[in-house]
């Protein structure tokens, strides 16, 4: 194909994944904005009376970035993983795989789409944690690049589940069994280096924790690793799953 038929076929992908979780935004974002605000009530207002500080930070400005980037995450992996698995079920994925659209362009086009409500999650949050707290931000750029790589790689991630999907089972077991656990193991209502020393050395092996604490850091100035690690531990894993991604389209899907 030639780049202005790749860009078209890209451009139509993500048109359509845009407008079907606009089209079912109170299924999208609205329990997301219940959910966060529920936590700021109970750990924000309630518990974080009784702790106060962690770090020198109000424990509600502690969580914030936690709760955003879970609400990134979960958005992201569920955009894809629903969709994808969705037009498998259903066999439209067919009318994508027989036609001379790359590989790279179908995954980057159901990235984006997943990226796209990740962000808008994110955003959300944002603006609903300002009924509780004042929300501040330290550094900006840091803050938009480390959760548009998370974005990225969970949408990628999404993707794989997808294709492995068997039923709807399939692609809900992840998400809470696996995401779920580790968000909250991640560092969101605790600082690891409060941690043993084991429980502290396992938090690195755990994804999610370097997302929540260079988020953190972007906020809030906290961070117990260093930002620049964290983004290249992060980009790492994301172009490993993409590899993983394009064999599994190129092979996988087709059998």
């Amino acid at each position: 194909m030639k780049i202005k038929e790749q860009y078209i076929s890209y451009i139509t992908i993500v048109r359509k994944e845009i407008y079907r979780f606009m089209r079912i935004w109170p299924q999208t974002f609205i329990p997301s904005i219940v959910t966060t605000s529920l936590y700021f009530i109970i750990f924000g207002k309630v518990i974080g009376q009784q702790i106060r500080h962690i770090n020198g930070v109000d424990f509600i400005d502690f969580i914030l970035p936690g709760l955003v980037m879970m609400s990134v995450i979960m958005n992201s992996y569920n955009n894809v993983v629903f969709s994808f698995f969705v037009e498998k079920f259903h066999h439209s994925i067919e009318e994508i795989m027989v036609s001379p659209t790359p590989n790279s362009v179908m995954l980057f086009g159901y990235i984006t789409g997943g990226v796209v409500r990740g962000m808008l999650s994110g955003a959300l949050i944002l603006l609903v944690a300002n009924f509780f707290t004042e929300v501040k931000i330290h550094d900006v750029r840091t803050m938009i690049v480390i959760t548009i790589i998370a974005s990225i790689l969970f949408s990628i991630i999404g993707l794989i589940n997808g294709i492995f999907a068997k039923s709807f089972d399939d692609i809900s077991w992840i998400p809470s069994f696996v995401l779920t656990p580790l968000s909250y193991l991640g560092g969101i209502f605790y600082s690891v280096n409060d941690l043993p020393a084991f429980w502290k050395s396992a938090s690195l092996f755990n994804p999610i924790f370097y997302f929540v604490d260079a988020l953190r850091y972007s906020m809030v100035d906290i961070s117990m690793l260093k930002v620049g690690a964290t983004v290249v531990i992060a980009l790492s894993l994301t172009v490993f799953f993409w590899f993983i991604a394009i064999y599994l389209l190129k092979n996988k899907l087709k059998q």
